[in-house]
């Protein structure tokens, strides 16, 4: 039996990847691996171990959920002990020699690892899973997007933000640079000479990579609101060919991992509280840009867990993926 160890165990993305493994009945010894504050916790039956140098050995595959400067710590220990590791920080995802992932979208990349696969980010996620079948039916030539980002994408701080100005407008920030309840903060990430934050060219950068789509072009603005959980997004999207909404909706209402809400006449369309907790995307709000007649500008609105699907499911799919080809 193969031995899986979570590298970043206690977090909030760590404990859902344990979770998964439940879930997708991926059977093998599960190691969790933790600083050596969380040494000695149990979860879910299994005991904390720190993270040290010997931690990989006798160790199969590790699904990575540290941040980014404790990744490149370990990632040596970990290829030195020959383990393929499946990792959710952003530290790999733009090597040239590391697949970057979607199993809908582009499962057979897994095959070309060297020991890495990344994780994307948790938006991008979102909005491929939401755009991939009309990039195959219609070539996505521009996207303009918008994310709605709950606060439990920042952490235990984000949601820890929120908890306490709900109770308390005056109480000081930890996560945010501003009061995050009853307001929208138009930033994640650090700007860029161009105004540009780190979060808004991930989308680009990697939407690029796992579309095999290098001259795809993304304007995207990154705002956090004040939603526990589940990230939204509102797209435009440009095509070089004329799009048949219909065809579209009929080619997603078959996508796997995409749930069609798509009927405004009746009010139905995504929110980030009915996709909490679950792993597929839901799409919907599916229309015509009315300023463009040759049809080939749309527009959609999206939502999806990004602590799931956004996180800890795809890297456990990726998991699957790739047991099921050794």
């Amino acid at each position: 039996m193969k031995t899986i160890a979570i590298a970043g165990a206690t977090g909030a993305v760590g404990r859902q990847m344990l979770e998964c493994l439940k879930e997708q009945k991926i059977e093998g010894n599960v190691k969790l691996l933790a600083s050596a504050r969380s040494a000695g916790k149990e979860i879910d039956g299994h005991i904390v171990e720190e993270l040290t140098e010997d931690s990989f050995q006798g160790v199969d595959y590790v699904l990575g959920a540290c941040e980014n400067d404790v990744t490149k710590k370990w990632m040596p220990w970990a290829q030195k002990a020959g383990c393929v590791v499946i990792d959710n920080s952003s530290a790999f995802r733009l090597d040239p020699d590391v697949p970057l992932v979607v199993p809908e979208i582009n499962a057979q990349d897994i095959a070309k690892h060297n020991g890495i696969i990344a994780n994307p980010n948790c938006s991008t996620i979102i909005a491929l899973m939401a755009l991939h079948d009309l990039d195959d039916l219609y070539d996505i030539e521009s996207v303009i997007c918008t994310t709605f980002q709950a606060v439990s994408g920042a952490g235990v701080k984000g949601i820890g933000d929120l908890e306490r100005e709900l109770k308390d407008e005056k109480a000081k920030p930890e996560a945010f640079a501003y009061q995050i309840a009853f307001n929208v903060i138009p930033q994640i990430g650090g700007f860029d000479e161009n105004g540009i934050t780190s979060e808004e060219w991930k989308m680009q950068n990697e939407g690029r990579k796992i579309l095999h789509s290098p001259k795809l072009n993304v304007n995207c603005t990154c705002v956090r609101v004040p939603v526990w959980r589940s990230h939204s997004e509102s797209i435009t999207v440009k095509c070089k060919k004329p799009v048949d909404l219909d065809v579209w909706r009929e080619r997603l209402a078959d996508s796997k991992g995409v749930v069609l809400r798509d009927d405004p006449a009746n009010n139905i369309y995504p929110m980030p509280i009915d996709t909490t907790n679950q792993d597929k995307v839901f799409v919907g709000r599916i229309r015509y840009d009315q300023a463009d007649p040759e049809k080939k500008t749309v527009s959609l609105f999206c939502c999806g867990d990004q602590i799931r699907k956004g996180a800890a499911s795809n890297a456990v799919q990726i998991l699957a993926c790739l047991m099921e080809k050794q």
